[in-house]
């Protein structure tokens, strides 16, 4: 698909539903689709939807070793729902194996090099293996996601990008999570709008924004996997 064709798909999809614009991607890509989630709400509304229509989709997670167990928990809740797999891709090195090469606890040192070797680098590896892959953002999360198209070029991992959900604010994945039940990350109803690695996820307060309890008292809300080359990065 060339870039003139993708532009005109994302043109298309702008107003179409997120079930839709899953559909349109397996349609499209499948076998070589995957999506990846990080077992956020957002993510679970997105199983959701492939799962809803059958839809011959490859999951899986980046499994760091740092996650919450209410995370493993869930992702053990929703392959038993849904009759599905989500392949866990884990880092080359263990968090023991990591501390034994960067020194410990590098995630509190520098975030950005802990990002990198247990979420980007499998990642990059995982992707290469496809043509298109799905994400569960939506653009009033960040600044850097506020112009994400429906499905656009994906130029830091060489591949299309889908994003079903650009749309929806957090109200609309609430209202559609109540609506069809779906399992969800028990940490979101303990003010963590926002669910990353167990050492770099703090609680929000009333007021703050929402990922604001990401990397706390650091100028960092990405871990890198949804920042564009050359875009402006509030840290990685």
């Amino acid at each position: 698909m060339n870039s003139d064709d993708l532009k005109r798909h994302a043109a298309e999809l702008e107003n179409a539903t997120a079930a839709e614009i899953v559909a349109w991607a397996a349609k499209t890509f499948a076998p070589r689709l995957t999506f990846a989630t990080s077992l956020g709400i957002e993510d679970c509304a997105i199983v959701d939807l492939i799962a809803r229509q059958s839809l011959p989709i490859d999951i899986f997670t980046l499994d760091t070793g740092l996650l919450f167990p209410e995370t493993y928990a869930l992702w053990r809740q929703i392959q038993d729902r849904y009759g599905l797999t989500i392949r866990a891709v884990p880092p080359e090195f263990t968090v023991d194996e990591q501390a034994v090469r960067e020194g410990p606890e590098l995630w509190a040192r520098d975030p950005d090099r802990c990002c990198d070797l247990r979420k980007i680098q499998p990642l990059r590896s995982t992707l290469a293996n496809y043509d298109a892959w799905i994400t569960a953002i939506r653009r009033d999360q960040t600044p850097d996601r506020a112009n994400a198209p429906v499905a656009g070029w994906d130029g830091r991992f060489g591949l299309i990008k889908i994003n079903p959900l650009v749309r929806w604010t957090s109200a609309d994945v609430q209202a559609y999570v109540r609506e069809h039940r779906v399992p969800y990350n028990p940490l979101h109803d303990r003010n963590y709008p926002s669910i990353g690695c167990m050492p770099c996820t703090s609680p929000v307060l009333a007021g703050e924004d929402p990922r604001s309890g990401r990397w706390r008292g650091k100028e960092k809300t990405e871990c890198g996997l949804h920042i564009m080359p050359g875009a402006r990065r509030a840290g990685g």
